[in-house]
C-alpha cells in the first residue's frame, strides 16, 4: 500500500533538511536528565486512558524488566494504564500484521529496525519527528543510532538499547605462538590483513583448531545481516543505496567485491576458517578467533566459568580494512497509525526509551542503552570490556540497510555469501544475481501498489 502521508512545506521545514541525516533539528532537544521521581507532588488524576502495547516476548530478564517499567510508569502517570501482551517472537511479526489488515493493531509495538520501513510503506506507524524533536532528547543519542529508525525523511521508532560485537581472541594461544595481544582500545582495532596473519599461526588442521570463525559460519539472512554486513562497510563498499531502491553500484562496486573475495579466501585460499565447527568451539579451544556479541559474556560465565576472560581470553574491537564500522539498530517501540490514543502513546514510549525508563531497563538487562547519559552513568559500560560495545555502537554504529524488501535483500545476500564460500560460484556472477534479485524485488514491491 503506498502511503499517502502528504508533507506541507511548513511540516518539511520542520523535518531534518538540515543535515545528510536529517538529524540537525535535534540538537537543542533540551535536557537528557529523568523526569520527576516519586517524590514529586503529581496532578490530580484524571480519568484513566487504557493503551494496548504489544512486545516480543523475550528473555527472563527482559520479560522481567518490562514489567517493571509498565508498574513503574503507571505509578508516575496515573491517567495512564498499559495492557501488556508479550507475543512469543516466532509468531510476533506475523501477528501484528494480521492486527494490521485487520484494522486491529496495537496503540504500541515493539518493531526490530530492519522490518521498519515495510510497516511504514503499510500505513501502519505514526511518524515521530516532530514529538521526537520537542521532546525526546535526542541529542542524547548517537545520530548514526537514530538514523536507523528514520525513513524517507520521517522518525517512526523511539530506541531504547542497542547490541554490539567484537573480536574475541584466545589469550593463550595468542601467547604460545608469540602473537603480539591486540589492543583493547576500541578506537585502535587490528587490521584484517593483521588478523589473517594471526589466524594463519592460530590454525593448526591436523588438530581441528582454526584460525577464525569471521562472522559466525552460515546462519539464517538475519544474523548474516548482523555479522557480514560489517566486514562489507569496514572495505569500504555498501549493500544498497542511501534510499533503500537499489544494490545496482552498490552490492557490486570494487570495494564490496574487495571483501567478499577477502572473506572467501579465508574459507579456500587461506584454509583458516572452516564451514562446520564443534559445539562451542571458541571456549573449547577449537578457535582462536571468532566474532561474537556483548550478549556472550554472560553465556560464557555461566557455560564455561573455567574459560576466564582475562586469563583465557580477551576482547578486541572489530577488524577494519579502510574504516571501522559494525552493524547498530535493535527492537524499539513505536505507535500504531490507526491509534485513537496518540498523546497517551507517546507519553508512555518517550517515558520508556527516556533516561529513566532507559536506565531501569538496562540496571535489570544488562543491555547497551541507547542514550549517552545512561551509558555514562553505568559503570561496567564505562570499563574493559563492554567499553568496547559500548564505544563502536556509538562512535562506528552503522544501520543496515533501510528498505521495505529487507528480508528479500537479506536472503539474497545471504545466498550469494553461500554460493561463492560453500558453493565456489564466480564472485562477479553470484553478486550479479543477488543484485537483480534485489532490484526485482523492489520492483515487484511497487508493481502491486
Amino acid at each position: 500500500m503506498v502511503r499517502h502521508t502528504i508533507r506541507t512545506a511548513a511540516r518539511a521545514a520542520a523535518l531534518f533538511a538540515a543535515s545528510a541525516l536529517g538529524l540537525a533539528l535535534f540538537g537543542c532537544a533540551g535536557d537528557s536528565r529523568p523526569e520527576a521521581g516519586d517524590g514529586v507532588e503529581r496532578a490530580a488524576e484524571e480519568p484513566q486512558v487504557a493503551i494496548t502495547f504489544w512486545r516480543n516476548s523475550g528473555n527472563d530478564a527482559e520479560n522481567a524488566a518490562y514489567e517493571r517499567l509498565i508498574s513503574t510508569f503507571m505509578a508516575r502517570h496515573p491517567g495512564i494504564r498499559v495492557e501488556m501482551t508479550p507475543i512469543p517472537y516466532s509468531g510476533y511479526d506475523t501477528k501484528l500484521r494480521a492486527s494490521i489488515a485487520s484494522g486491529n493493531p496495537p496503540d504500541v509495538m515493539t518493531i526490530d529496525a530492519p522490518n521498519m520501513a515495510s510497516y511504514v510503506e503499510a500505513d501502519a506507524l505514526e511518524p515521530l519527528t516532530e514529538r521526537f524533536a520537542a521532546e525526546g532528547n535526542a541529542d542524547d543519542i548517537p545520530a548514526s543510532t537514530l538514523s536507523a529508525y528514520m525513513y524517507q525523511g520521517d522518525m517512526y521508532m523511539a530506541p531504547l538499547t542497542e547490541s554490539s560485537i567484537a573480536l574475541f581472541y584466545n589469550k593463550k594461544m595468542f601467547e604460545e605462538k608469540g602473537i603480539p595481544l591486540p589492543s583493547k582500545d576500541p578506537d585502535r582495532p587490528m587490521t584484517w590483513d593483521q588478523v589473517l596473519d594471526a589466524a594463519i599461526r592460530l590454525t593448526d588442521r591436523e588438530k581441528g583448531i582454526y584460525g577464525i570463525d569471521p562472522a559466525q559460519g552460515f546462519q539464517n539472512a538475519g544474523a548474516t545481516a548482523y555479522f557480514k554486513y560489517p566486514i562489507i562497510w569496514q572495505f569500504g563498499g555498501e549493500v544498497m543505496n542511501p534510499e533503500g531502491t537499489s544494490a545496482r553500484g552498490y552490492l557490486d562496486s570494487p570495494e564490496t567485491k574487495q571483501a567478499i573475495r577477502f572473506y572467501v579466501d579465508l574459507y579456500h585460499k587461506h584454509k583458516v576458517s572452516a564451514f562446520e565447527y564443534p559445539p562451542d568451539p571458541f571456549p573449547n579451544g577449537k578457535l582462536g578467533m571468532t566474532v561474537e556479541g556483548s550478549w556472550t559474556l554472560s553465556h560464557y560465565a555461566a557455560n564455561f566459568p573455567d574459560f576466564e576472560l582475562g586469563d583465557d581470553y580477551d576482547i578486541a574491537p572489530l577488524p577494519k580494512a579502510a574504516k571501522q564500522a559494525v552493524a547498530n539498530g535493535s527492537w524499539a517501540l513505536a505507535i500504531s497509525s490507526a491509534s485513537k490514543k496518540k498523546d497517551a502513546a507517546w507519553t508512555f514510549v518517550n517515558w520508556i526509551t527516556g533516561y529513566e525508563g532507559q536506565k531501569l531497563y538496562v540496571s535489570i538487562t544488562k543491555d547497551i542503552p541507547a542514550r549517552y547519559s545512561v551509558a555514562k552513568e553505568i559503570p561496567e559500560l564505562n570499563e574493559y570490556p563492554k567499553n568496547i560495545f559500548v564505544a563502536q555502537n556509538q562512535k562506528f554504529g552503522r544501520s543496515r540497510p533501510i528498505t521495505p524488501i529487507f528480508p528479500q535483500m537479506s536472503e539474497a545476500v545471504n545466498r550469494m555469501f553461500e554460493e561463492t564460500t560453500i558453493g565456489r560460484d564466480d564472485i562477479d556472477a553470484a553478486i550479479a544475481e543477488a543484485v537483480d534479485a534485489i532490484d526485482a524485488a523492489y520492483a515487484d514491491l511497487h508493481a502491486q501498489q
